[in-house]
């Protein structure tokens, strides 16, 4: 390579060389015709001179074509030699070396090709292993969304996130139902100033161990307990407060319930107590008739069974908030009617109340605490004898529909205001407590006798109008 390099470089000076000599040459001829011009023209007048002239042009010129050749052959051959070492041989150098690599990839031509082949196959396969895990973490990620937001909707507690500007960034439905929120409460204050609580966003984010983060509202008929918590970013920053509401209305009427409870065994003890302590002491102050003591001896025992039977049937209700029932067991429900009728026969007589009792034919046995069932049917059945007036009409049927046999009870009494029904179930409610009291009454009868058929799987409803009458309708499983 580096000779064919040289050879062109020596045939362009040639050539360079040719087209100055031809040059030259062209300056001769021009000399000589100059000298004819002048021989024409007169200006030369002897042969002598234009030989002269002709000798001296030939040598000049055979002169400088000769100098001219001599130093363009240097000059050619200098160029050749400065090109040859310092561009001509690192070329040919780096020429070779080209040609050697190029020798080499050759033979590792089809080993890099499988190499790269498996390079690629390897990148590929790590691509789609990505790919799969990224299609698998958004799923997983999509799933976990849904699945949040169908608890957030369907949860019985309300839920509001605020962010630190107080705006509203969540909300679930039954955050909008317990405290009524409307479309235009779009922050924390919109939703809480209206409830006039002692609360803010800065003293829930900034006092996290603030005392009065729970806070008790009542919406309307609602009692609702807001519990505030911050919940921070992932710079462990305050980035905003979440409200949980949860919806106590039952625990605060169950809490009222029992305080009323409290109180009405409390009045219920104090009055026989007052009338025992007071007809007791009036006896030990001084000697009475033997008809005033019996008087006075009447009261106290009338007063200490009333007693009796009211802590009776506060046992009886504290043994089935304990599931501590009697033993079941078959019996025949309509000899077990027939039975209690038979019992209540003397106060039936001096009221000179018309009982009927009729019993449908192949009422099957029915499976529950007999005891308890006697218990249910007295106190039905004493409350008709009571409150139907002198003179009235009961009748009580025995039957059997589906798997449960029952007991329908009617009488023509004094019935029961229709605003009063939906609480005579509730423990010493009376729908005209002065009189209930003067007939003896707990205010507890009807609370034991749903306590007893809640257990027993059975159920009680009461339907009545007022001055016509009460229908009660027992139901009872059987053992099939």
């Amino acid at each position: 390579m580096l000779k064919n390099i040289q050879f062109k470089i020596i045939l362009v000076f040639f050539l360079v060389g040719i087209v100055i000599i031809s040059g030259l040459g062209i300056v001769f001829l021009n000399s000589i015709n100059n000298v004819e011009m002048q021989i024409e023209s007169g200006q030369v007048n002897s042969i002598r001179q234009v030989s002269d002239m002709n000798s001296y042009i030939i040598t000049n010129t055979r002169t400088t074509l000769f100098i001219a050749a001599i130093v363009f052959a240097v000059v050619g051959v200098l160029i050749a030699i400065f090109l040859s070492r310092f561009v001509i041989y690192p070329i040919n150098k780096l020429i070779e070396s080209a040609e050697k690599i190029a020798d080499d990839e050759k033979t590792s031509k089809k080993s890099s090709k499988a190499k790269k082949k498996n390079n690629v196959g390897a990148l590929e396969n790590v691509f789609g292993i990505m790919t799969t895990e990224l299609k698998e973490k958004l799923s997983e990620v999509s799933t976990q969304k849904n699945q949040i937001e169908t608890i957030l909707l369907h949860m019985t507690d309300g839920i509001i996130a605020f962010n630190r500007k107080g705006e509203i960034i969540l909300i679930n439905p039954a955050a909008k139902k317990f405290l009524s929120i409307r479309p235009e409460d779009n922050n924390f204050d919109d939703i809480f100033k209206k409830f006039n609580l002692d609360i803010n966003m800065e003293k829930v984010i900034y006092l996290e161990n603030w005392t009065s983060t729970e806070q008790r509202i009542k919406v309307e008929d609602i009692y609702v307990n807001v519990f505030f918590a911050p919940f921070k970013n992932e710079s462990d920053r305050p980035d905003g407060v979440i409200a949980v509401v949860q919806d106590i209305t039952e625990h605060v009427k169950l809490d009222n319930m029992q305080k009323e409870f409290v109180a009405d065994v409390s009045h219920e003890l104090k009055t026989p107590i007052t009338s025992i302590m007071g007809y007791a002491d009036t006896l030990l102050e001084g000697e009475y008739d033997k008809e005033t003591q019996d008087k006075f001896l009447n009261v106290i025992a009338s007063e200490a069974r009333r007693m009796a039977k009211l802590v009776t049937d506060l046992l009886t209700l504290s043994r089935y908030d304990n599931n501590k029932g009697t033993q079941k067991e078959t019996f025949d429900l309509g000899t077990l009617v027939k039975s209690c009728q038979e019992k209540l026969e003397i106060e039936i007589q001096k009221k000179k109340h018309n009982v009927s009792c009729f019993v449908t034919a192949d009422v099957p046995p029915v499976y529950a605490e007999k005891y308890d069932i006697e218990r249910v049917v007295l106190n039905i059945l004493t409350n008709s004898i009571k409150y139907t007036p002198e003179g009235g009409e009961i009748k009580i049927y025995v039957g059997f529909v589906y798997n449960d046999a029952y007991i329908k009870v009617f009488d023509n009494g004094i019935g029961i205001p229709e605003d009063d029904l939906t609480r005579i179930f509730e423990r010493f409610y009376r729908v005209d407590k002065a009189r209930t009291r003067e007939m003896g009454g707990t205010g507890l009868g009807l609370s034991i006798a749903k306590e007893i058929l809640d257990k027993n799987g059975g159920s009680i409803d009461i339907k009545s109008v007022v001055g016509e009458g009460t229908e009660v309708v027992v139901r009872i499983p059987t053992k099939q």
